[in-house]
């Protein structure tokens, strides 16, 4: 039992450490350029230190007392074979993750696990090769684990004296590696962060650590002020509400405030927002990306044009909290998921039922992905229509029917004319990995399953639409917003690669003149402005700007545990227990660090800790549905 656990303890360092080279070969210019090798190493030895032995802590204390019971090896080596296959999984695990994620696994490797189904069919049609590798080296390795440890082996018993001094000296030995650090708080991944490179300061972990201290940090995710620091609610209130622009008239719901609507109208107009999947600026030449998104580029020139739009996150949940309830990001999960949000929780749909709205959510996956069938229709939405509900589509792929088969069904519903007004929320699903789409419908460039191939079909998909809608009869009566939920594959030496959070929204239809808006602005300022544009006047808390009037000028963005906002040229950085950075940024993407501005710091503050405040406390709603 003594034995096994040792050389599983050396088994475990080798494996981590010739895992972490790896990586850094891989990423040599990266880690070259953010610091080099040693502070890897160094910080990998400690981490790798306190997770191995958490792992053995208990085979180390015990067998001095039971190692000579046969019971007790079978369970050790149970115990260490179920370890070491963890452990080979994650690593084995990583590489793939980074290429997509440009980070070490974390929170969303377990997440990704509730959905099973799509998951696994887009990793197998996507990556098949990547998976075949991963399989043999987690069978090798096994294997070894097996070879080295696997076998049942029991101890020479020790008098009790030994027993006990053994354990006297490896309990508080095994502590302060566990803790990792005699400072006040114990060892966790802002410890081994050594410089501005968000994957980079994921290098010194290895992939169980970043994961299991993902899922501990789950009964954080509603108290960034344990993460970021603090601030009096009074403080909090005020500053939002300054920046915002509002004068609150609840006592119960601080943000809520009268939107009186800048365009006035006899009958309020239909809205339809189509949210693009990961089409960031990079793909769209008239934001300074590639030419791929020729027909975004020709309805620009025919819209409403925001040309320095920011995403709040890097996944779909986070820019529907946005575009859908005008909620700010933070470091807890998007509302979505969280369960204090799934009723009577604000909306655009809760708002727009009072003016007679029917609000409708179209997807060509299955809706109850990410939670997003249970949080639209527990707040307000009144239909659904996914995958399911399609008739005949002319293609489904591992996330569900195409872009094509979504804006068809779109057509539909908006042609049928009901008599009151309609809200709709469209969601695409081709721009994914593992890139399919319907043969013969682009001029293909090398593989077909590639991202640049994908946003060509979902550029082309979104162009037939509208190539439709502008000769249809709805045309007159509908605002519309084309905006990406997030770019792809979120990634960058800086803390917040402010580059790939740049997306394109525009606003067309009905009686919208074109114009070229170089305002910055979030995601979060989109539904208030569709509300002028629609001419709903009511109650609201949303704390986004109506761009119709005066605002923008600042975007706040969730970068994994870093926080991000953006005011004028300036980006104030909030990292978990560090101090705050800040940076003059030009795009694309130059940095120059410049000192902390104290006002710009408590309004980055503020901002942070507000999402978490009113949903604690239930003020994220409307008078009518507050608990």
């Amino acid at each position: 039992m003594r034995e096994q656990t040792l050389i599983f303890i050396l088994s475990s360092f080798v494996l981590l450490t010739l895992s972490r080279l790896a990586l850094v070969a891989w990423h040599w210019q990266r880690v070259s350029a953010g610091g080099g090798l040693w502070p890897v190493l160094i910080g990998g030895l400690r981490i790798d230190a306190t997770l191995v032995a958490m792992l053995a802590a208990l085979p180390l204390l015990l067998s001095p007392w039971l190692g000579h019971y046969q019971v007790a090896g079978i369970i050790t080596t149970a115990w260490l074979l179920v370890s070491w296959f963890l452990l080979v999984l994650l690593e084995a695990s990583t590489p793939q993750f980074i290429y997509e994620y440009d980070t070490r696994p974390n929170r969303l490797y377990v997440e990704y696990l509730k959905h099973p189904k799509e998951v696994f069919g887009m990793l197998w049609k996507g990556y098949k090769l990547a998976i075949l590798g991963a399989l043999v080296l987690i069978v090798l390795l096994v294997s070894l684990g097996v070879q080295l440890f696997g076998s049942i082996r029991t101890d020479i018993p020790l008098p009790w004296w030994q027993a006990l001094l053994s354990t006297l000296a490896c309990a508080p030995l095994l502590f302060l590696v566990i803790r990792g650090t005699l400072s006040h708080r114990p060892i966790n991944p802002s410890t081994v962060a050594y410089c501005g490179d968000g994957m980079l300061n994921t290098l010194p972990l290895n992939s169980l650590y970043s994961v299991l201290y993902a899922v501990y940090s789950i009964k954080n995710e509603r108290s960034a002020s344990d993460v970021y620091g603090k601030l009096e609610e009074e403080e909090i209130r005020d500053v939002v509400n300054r920046c915002a622009g509002i004068s609150s008239v609840s006592a119960q719901i601080p943000s809520l405030h009268h939107h009186e609507p800048t365009c006035k109208r006899a009958r309020p107009l239909n809205i339809v927002i189509i949210v693009e999947e990961s089409l960031g600026a990079q793909y769209v030449s008239s934001l300074g990306g590639a030419d791929l998104a020729p027909n975004i580029d020709r309805l620009s020139g025919q819209s409403w044009n925001f040309t320095r739009t920011y995403a709040t996150g890097t996944r779909s949940v986070r820019g529907l909290e946005a575009i859908v309830a005008g909620f700010p990001p933070t470091i807890s999960d998007a509302v979505l998921r969280l369960s204090g949000a799934q009723r009577n929780f604000f909306t655009l749909a809760q708002l727009l039922k009072q003016h007679g709205y029917r609000s409708r959510f179209i997807y060509g996956g299955e809706a109850h992905f990410d939670n997003m069938k249970g949080f639209f229709l527990g707040n307000g939405f009144d239909e659904l229509h996914d995958i399911h509900t399609f008739e005949a589509p002319n293609f489904v792929g591992t996330w569900g029917a195409s872009d094509e088969d979504m804006f068809n069904k779109l057509d539909t519903l908006l042609r049928s004319a009901p008599e009151h007004p309609t809200f709709t929320l469209a969601f695409t699903v081709s721009n994914h990995s593992p890139w399919e789409y319907p043969a013969g419908r682009i001029a293909v460039d090398g593989d077909p399953a590639t991202t640049e191939n994908t946003v060509r079909y979902a550029d082309w998909a979104l162009g037939q639409f509208f190539e439709t809608a502008k000769s249809s009869s709805y045309w007159q009566d509908t605002v519309f917003l084309v905006v990406a939920d997030h770019d792809s594959r979120v990634h960058g030496a800086n803390l917040v690669p402010l580059r790939h959070f740049h997306i394109p929204a525009l606003i067309l239809g009905a009686d919208i003149q074109p114009r070229h808006d170089d305002r910055v602005i979030s995601q979060i300022d989109l539904p208030t402005t569709l509300l002028s544009l629609a001419g709903i006047q009511g109650d609201h808390p949303m704390i986004g700007h109506d761009l119709t009037q005066e605002g923008g000028g600042r975007a706040m963005m969730q970068y994994g545990d870093n926080y991000g906002y953006l005011k004028g040229g300036s980006l104030l950085v909030l990292q978990p227990h560090r101090s705050p950075t800040q940076y003059r940024y030009a795009a694309p993407d130059a940095y120059t660090q410049e000192g902390v501005d104290p006002y710009l710091l408590k309004e980055s503050l503020s901002h942070v800790l507000w999402p978490s405040w009113v949903y604690k406390n239930n003020y994220y709603t409307l008078p009518e549905l507050q608990k």
